[in-house]
């Protein structure tokens, strides 16, 4: 007895009808000849939603799928939503895409939507990352741009960054303003896929260089690069656009000892030497922290398939390799920016710094110490970009960066960046070498003057309608019952960003959250402790944070303090994912 819904079932055999090709036809007929169920309900059962990193999917047929179909019907409601916004302007959009599977033909067909549509198209001529789309969207003057990437997703997926005229991606109400004109679209025959040849311009190489010295221009010790310029980097781009951009602005800045892992330079859209093309896992950089230590690299660095986001491995006091975690690397960022821009007499009393509210404190910490404003966000760098292009002309936005290992120095483009964060981390590390430290001591030292932060990130996948079924369950079973302790530590606050309002369990007094609403549950105890439940925006997942901090009086104790630190951490992890 089929399992499927009634609105469900009228989608497939919607995709059924001739308004599609005979090999979608074929395909949707092969899932039900076979009796695959589940899979025809997880493809049909809702249409993809942009999400925090926009349109995200497994590709295939479907409504709920990546492919010509949905992605045409998003660029057509695009455009006309473009139109409705921009009735007097001539309409230029950027299109980009990565080393994905698929990327590319999705990326023409995109452009050939819009210039269906009578739309000016700048099309990269070949995989370029997702923060030269962004700087595109500025340079060539666009109301919007879009990239075909699924940034670190698995393999089997690919999606659909939408960009304003910012620079920045869509955040409302254009988000939802977009999918109500793609919802419109009642007909595949709605949808112009009829290239006009005449409105596309191919973005070739040499927009590269015109990228890459505006980065340039941003570097803040030129003379300590060039005197360090055989500062030892292994970098790794896992099978992705990385390659493009990496090698060439580290050249371009003066480093000159830079090594290639040669078993993932090449652009691969099935990532065959990683499960997860994400520098975020250990896993995907293995090989890369291998070439390190052959090599006693002084740092190690890998990005992701669309190059946005950077992991980093360096050297520790026992002189082993060591993984930084995403708000590690934030926060050495940020101290470097800051304390060589005052250093240079270049701090000024607008300057602020962003990071999103499961960012780590010890970033607004260090911002505070040099009388530097911190911003903070809902979880997604599109809203660190919101809050630039709010701020633009006003205040001064040095650096940002979330814990998902997305930074941005500099406010070239509207999205985190591997590219320029590459750059700068090879600059800091560069920096900290001249004063015979290297980014580890950095980091102790920085635990030692703002106290020892240890952060923890827990993700449970839930793939299909029944695992996002799985997921919503979960947050309103822990709404319904908030934890009175974590860890054994008091929980002192409730921060629940749907409701928009902080609460205090001991006599239940209340104050507003002033940001958007988000299906965001944080928790605060006696300690200071931030634990935080929220759900995914970009993969089948639920996501727990957690940050715990304690006094570090000497950096020779740091080992020991961070085993602690661990342990609670571990404790509190048990109860809230319990919960």
């Amino acid at each position: 007895m089929s399992t499927i819904d009634l609105a469900t079932q009228a989608r497939v055999d919607r995709w059924l009808t001739e308004e599609y090709d005979s090999e979608t036809v074929a395909a949707v007929q092969q899932l039900i000849d076979t009796n695959q169920d589940t899979e025809l309900v997880d493809s049909f059962y809702k249409a993809l939603e942009f999400g925090t990193g926009g349109l995200r999917g497994i590709m295939g047929v479907g409504s709920n799928r990546v492919n010509k179909y949905t992605l045409g019907q998003a660029t057509q409601g695009l455009a006309n939503y473009l139109k409705k916004q921009f009735p007097d302007q001539a309409l230029k959009v950027a299109v980009s895409y990565d080393s994905r599977n698929n990327s590319q033909k999705l990326g023409h067909l995109v452009a050939d939507v819009f210039s269906a549509n009578d739309i000016e198209v700048f099309l990269f001529e070949e995989l370029r990352p997702t923060p030269m789309l962004s700087f595109a969207v500025r340079h060539f003057g666009c109301q919007s741009g879009v990239m075909l990437t699924a940034s670190h997703n698995p393999k089997e997926y690919n999606g659909y960054k939408a960009y304003w005229s910012d620079g920045g991606q869509l955040v409302a109400p254009h988000d939802k303003n977009v999918i109500e004109e793609v919802n419109a679209i009642q007909s595949v025959r709605d949808i112009k896929f009829d290239r006009k040849p005449e409105n596309i311009h191919l973005v070739k190489e040499d927009f590269d260089e015109i990228y890459i010295q505006a980065n340039k221009a941003l570097s803040i010790n030129p003379d300590i690069v060039a005197a360090q310029k055989d500062l030892k980097i292994v970098f790794s781009p896992i099978h992705g656009t990385g390659i493009t951009l990496v090698p060439k602005i580290l050249t371009a800045w003066g480093f000159e000892n830079v090594h290639i892992v040669a078993e993932q330079a090449e652009p691969n859209g099935d990532f065959p030497t990683v499960v997860y093309p994400n520098p975020e896992e250990e896993e995907a950089m293995s090989i890369a922290m291998k070439q390190g230590k052959a090599l006693d690299a002084d740092i190690v660095m890998a990005t992701d398939p669309d190059a946005d986001r950077v992991g980093l491995a360096v050297k520790n006091h026992a002189g082993e390799i060591q993984l930084l975690n995403g708000n590690q690397i934030g926060s050495l960022l940020t101290y470097y920016v800051l304390s060589a821009r005052k250093e240079k007499g270049e701090l000024h009393g607008n300057d602020y710094v962003v990071k999103t509210i499961v960012t780590t404190n010890l970033i607004s910490d260090i911002a505070s110490s040099f009388s530097v404003k911190t911003e903070e966000t809902l979880t997604g760098f599109k809203f660190i970009g919101e809050v630039m292009t709010k701020l633009d002309g006003q205040e001064r936005y040095l650096v940002g960066g979330e814990e998902s290992y997305g930074f941005l120095v500099g406010d070239l483009v509207r999205d985190k960046d591997a590219i320029n964060s590459c750059a700068f981390i090879a600059e800091m590390a560069a920096y900290f070498k001249s004063r015979g430290k290297s980014l580890f001591d950095v980091l102790t030292e920085l635990y030692t003057t703002y106290g020892c932060y240890q952060e923890k990130l827990i993700s449970l996948t839930k793939k299909g309608k029944a695992g996002a079924e799985e997921i919503k369950q979960m947050m309103a079973d822990l709404r319904a019952n908030l934890p009175t302790s974590l860890g054994g530590i008091e929980v002192k606050e409730v921060r629940d960003y749907q409701a928009s309002v902080a609460t205090s369990p001991a006599d239940g007094s209340t104050a507003a959250i002033d940001l958007p609403k988000s299906d965001v549950l944080q928790f605060i105890t006696a300690d200071g402790d931030v634990i935080s439940a929220r759900p995914s925006g970009t993969e089948p997942k639920i996501k727990f944070y957690c940050s715990v901090k304690t006094p570090l009086e000497d950096t020779k104790a740091y080992d020991q303090i961070a085993v602690k630190l661990e342990e609670k951490v571990t404790r509190i992890m048990a109860d809230i994912v319990k919960n």
